[in-house]
């Protein structure tokens, strides 16, 4: 498919009400801290997975090494996320 001939829709955002605006910047918002999630999940699976899984995987399940490893993983993961988010804050706060 030539996509040279589809046109995309052209909207003029100075036509949007202050709330629609409001609205647009919202859902812009909420589809950022989605990505962002994404990529964290993203980012947690790939380490954990590389630190962890060391072998083949037999009978579609995990070994109970490979199974406590990346609970621990995940949980280090989480832990170490909560603590720099937590860090942010306070520095939000001592700006504000």
């Amino acid at each position: 498919m030539d996509t040279s001939s589809m046109s995309q829709p052209n909207f003029d955002l100075s036509k949007l009400s202050d709330y629609d605006k409001r609205d647009l910047q919202q859902q812009i918002g909420n589809e950022m801290q989605k990505a962002k999630i994404q990529e964290s999940i993203h980012n947690l699976t790939d380490i954990c997975w590389t630190k962890c899984i060391t072998g083949g995987i037999s009978a579609g399940k995990l070994s109970s090494k490979e199974e406590t490893c990346t609970q621990n993983c995940v949980e280090r993961f989480l832990e170490a996320n909560t603590a720099v988010l937590k860090h942010l804050e306070m520095m939000r706060g001592e700006m504000g």
